[in-house]
């Protein structure tokens, strides 16, 4: 759900968004590898993904201290090759669970997004129609009014609302890590803020949107988002892995890291693993693995959760200034835009939780690549080199 500017609060420099981020663009014969397997597999060509991948992810973890680092590398046959780097726990120094779990944070924003276009789809939902139309008398502020903003600018961050994020996150160990939020208390945060601009001037990332989406979807559904998300995504994908977790569950249910949280470079860091993920909702709460993560966004943009004037609209991007540390970034309607060194473009998203940072991008011919580290970044260079982590995996072949 955090985003550049409160990263940079913290002392952390980080690419884009997150307690969800977007950042990222964007194998079953599995080639699954940890660090330590890896090792006598050095007759690798540094030229191909196997070495380039693993030195990446041993940067991560021995330049830039993140703890542990996994990758998931899916090619356009469907070949799917995992790796990690690092420990998946400070303390007993154990292992990185190949293709573990983590807080996708701001990646649920496409599955969000995802859900509001089916609707959309299906004649429940008109993009072009305020969020008033829906949730009346709801969105209200200084320079904020629902009747001003639609549906399209809350899914493109094109609103100019604020976000929440800072107030969420300001001592989170000591006050907020175990703290539930309902989504309308986070709302009533964001709401008390200034407008950043008026709706259609201009792009910024902000959870709030994506808390609006979340409650647009149980309006119009009856039913509550992360139930529509389960039952229009997750079961039909067959994304294993990937959960909602319920009201009250700090957990992360399956094979994980854990993931930790520092404020600057080269303070201690405090494990917050275990965390009450509902500050983010559905801007941000989902937990998955790398693999889920490439095979949800493969399918997307094959069409198998669109109808195509949907995912045509997903796909038309608007300027946004900051998304990444690449550049040229551009953001659609919850999908965004990773230039490649290698030429061209990635679709993407990606998220920063308290704990864990992902990096997941698909190119137009069918590679797919998810990078995790388990804390974020705390300086612009660490946040430089997991979107390189990323382009590499999804350049070098």
């Amino acid at each position: 759900m955090l985003n550049r500017r409160t990263l940079t609060a913290l002392g952390g420099v980080v690419a884009t968004l997150a307690l969800s981020v977007p950042a990222a663009n964007a194998l079953t014969n599995n080639i699954a590898t940890t660090d330590t397997a890896l090792t006598h597999s050095q007759n690798a060509s540094k030229g191909r993904p196997d070495g380039a991948v693993r030195t990446t992810l041993k940067d991560l973890v021995k330049k830039d201290d993140f703890p542990g680092a996994l990758a998931s590398l899916k090619d356009p046959g469907g070949r799917v090759r995992n790796y990690t780097a690092g420990v998946g726990n400070l303390e007993t120094k154990s292992k990185v669970p190949v293709d573990g779990q983590v807080r996708i944070a701001s990646n649920t924003k496409m599955f969000t997004a995802t859900v509001v276009l089916q609707l959309v789809g299906e004649g429940k939902i008109s993009l072009d129609a305020p969020i008033e139309n829906y949730l009346p008398g709801l969105v209200r502020g200084d320079g904020i009014d629902g009747r001003n903003i639609t549906v399209r600018q809350l899914l493109q961050h094109t609103s100019g609302l604020p976000d929440y994020d800072e107030e969420i996150v300001t001592d989170y160990v000591a006050k907020q890590q175990h703290r539930y939020f309902e989504p309308r208390e986070v709302l009533e945060i964001a709401l008390k803020k200034k407008a950043l601009d008026a709706p259609g001037v201009s792009w910024s990332y902000s959870n709030t949107n994506y808390i609006l989406a979340g409650l647009l979807v149980q309006k119009v559904t009856g039913r509550p988002i992360g139930e529509e998300i389960t039952n229009r995504i997750i079961k039909p994908l067959n994304l294993r892995h990937t959960y909602w977790p319920g009201v009250g569950d700090q957990t992360i249910k399956g094979l994980h890291a854990h993931g930790y949280f520092a404020t600057e470079p080269n303070a201690p860091y405090a494990d917050v693993t275990t965390q009450d993920p509902s500050a983010s909702w559905a801007a941000g709460q989902l937990i998955g693995t790398p693999s889920d993560l490439n095979h949800f966004l493969t399918a997307l943009l094959d069409g198998k959760l669109l109808k195509p004037a949907q995912l045509k609209e997903m796909k038309t991007t608007v300027n946004a200034p900051d998304l990444d540390t690449v550049g040229d970034g551009h953001y659609g309607l919850g999908l965004a835009t990773f230039k490649l060194s290698c030429g061209g473009y990635a679709w993407t998203h990606g998220g920063n939780a308290v704990g864990y940072t992902t990096r997941n991008a698909v190119t137009k011919d069918g590679r797919a690549a998810t990078i995790a580290v388990t804390a974020l970044p705390t300086t612009l260079a660490a946040a430089e080199h997991i979107e390189s982590a990323l382009d590499t995996a999804l350049c070098t072949r």
